[in-house]
């Protein structure tokens, strides 16, 4: 071999690795679409959760995946153009975060990559998937119940406040809570409002304190505020989360979110890995908490039944 061919045939053995490197895939990018904040803390516990289950699939975020990251702030108005960036950005899978109005934004973003969302409502009533055992189209992930749970939290509430005549109820818009019925059996009065955003919230509470209601269920985002407000107005109130009570409410009833988050972050793990969404079944929570705060029942005035002390998975003194 000449020595021009020897050292032609030696730089382009130099260079294949290179060549071969540049036709590796890149490194999967997962998009997380959330309806608050990364400073709430549940939000915070819940993605700690999430990144544990996706170690456990084989995938660390800065290593061998990277993660975006949207914030709609509380302004849901805000979730389909944050929806629509990841689409743009091309990522592997959308994971939601915050309920109903997230999963919706990014079912109405893309009808091709993987969504692993999160509902608060049964998710083949709202059309969000076809069935629970094979969601079909792209779209899978935890339905969390919180609707269903409603009824609970009104009979919970009634335990402690027995002569509740009006009950507010504070939702996400578009939020079905099946309430009414045993409302009307109990001769209780509901007044809903949609409350998310800070103003809503605020407004809410403008309507709702005129009318002295004997309690308040919150099925929304703005707890920590909703909780502080409910205090301030000496009104007794429940909800489906456990930061609830430990900002102030009187009580929670619900699932494990933490828990949750696990399993979103396993599916999108097997996602990852080349299974569909659509072969993967919308999963139910399994794990159910009841956290009371007694601080805040002794302020109110008001007597927990025993009852509910002896279910109780944490009592806050």
């Amino acid at each position: 071999m000449r020595r021009r061919e020897f050292v032609m045939v030696l730089a382009g053995a130099a260079a294949y690795p290179r060549l071969a490197g540049a036709q590796q895939k890149p490194m999967p990018v997962i998009g997380i679409l959330g309806a608050v904040s990364p400073e709430f803390r549940p939000v915070q516990l819940n993605l700690a959760a999430f990144r544990e289950a996706l170690g456990e699939m084989g995938f660390v975020e800065g290593q061998n995946v990277a993660i975006e990251y949207r914030w709609a702030e509380r302004r849901l108005d805000r979730l389909p153009a944050l929806a629509a960036e990841l689409v743009a950005r091309k990522v592997d899978v959308i994971v939601t975060e915050g309920g109903d109005p997230t999963t919706f934004a990014a079912k109405q973003a893309t009808s091709t990559i993987p969504v692993v969302f999160h509902s608060s409502s049964d998710p083949v009533a709202l059309g969000i998937v076809a069935s629970l055992a094979r969601p079909g189209g792209n779209l899978t992930g935890v339905s969390m119940m919180t609707s269903e749970l409603a009824p609970k939290l009104f009979e919970m509430l009634l335990e402690v406040v027995p002569e509740a005549r009006l009950i507010g109820v504070l939702r996400e818009p578009n939020t079905p809570l099946d309430m009414e019925r045993a409302a009307s059996a109990r001769n209780v009065r509901l007044h809903i409002l949609p409350a998310v955003s800070g103003d809503e919230v605020d407004a809410a509470f403008a309507a709702l304190v005129p009318l002295k209601p004997d309690g308040l269920i919150v099925s929304t985002l703005n707890r920590p505020r909703i909780a502080a407000l409910a205090s301030r107005h000496s009104i007794p109130a429940v909800s489906h989360a456990r930061d609830f009570p430990e900002n102030g409410g009187l009580l929670s009833y619900g699932p494990s979110q933490p828990a949750a988050y696990r399993i979103k972050g396993l599916y999108t793990g097997r996602i990852l890995k080349g299974e569909k969404a659509a072969d993967l079944p919308v999963q139910q929570p399994t794990k159910f908490e009841l956290v009371v705060n007694l601080n805040t029942a002794k302020a109110l005035g008001l007597t927990v039944p025993p009852s509910i002390l002896a279910r109780a998975d944490e009592v806050i003194e």
